[in-house]
């Protein structure tokens, strides 16, 4: 799925995230998303930087996964929620993974507290060997 400047998706729906092309691509899907949803550039610009950590984190410490997006149309609000899931070893100490700097690779260790910092609400569930999920969510 190659995404133009100028298409419509659908307010739900997933993509695999396995490689850095899908990684690409959910950045595609969310900018898009985002315009539709008529969210500023900075608005736009931490949701798709949110996006492309958490995926990046599903493709590299979750061995792959999905990401799965919901437009939420909630009393006067508009939103956006992103799930990225994975099944992969899980996080042993979510709280310890939320420091900014922490990392068990070779990054700068601000994926999640930084995608954190970058969206409204922000959910995470693990289970060590059995998987992580993140959900994020902007509101308009």
């Amino acid at each position: 799925m190659s995404l133009q400047p100028s298409a419509t998706l659908a307010p739900t729906g997933s993509t695999p995230l396995r490689d850095e092309r899908d990684i690409v691509q959910a950045r595609a899907i969310v900018r898009t998303l985002s315009v539709g949803l008529k969210f500023s550039l900075v608005e736009q610009t931490k949701m798709i930087t949110a996006a492309s950590e958490l995926a990046r984190n599903t493709v590299v410490y979750g061995r792959g996964g999905e990401m799965r997006w919901l437009v939420i149309d909630d009393v006067g609000r508009r939103g956006l929620r992103l799930d990225f899931e994975d099944k992969g070893p899980g996080i042993p100490d979510v709280e310890q993974a939320l420091v900014d700097g922490w990392t068990t690779g070779s990054g700068l260790g601000m994926g999640l507290s930084g995608s954190k910092r970058l969206v409204n609400e922000f959910a995470i569930r693990t289970n060590v060997g059995e998987g992580t999920c993140v959900s994020i969510t902007r509101w308009k």
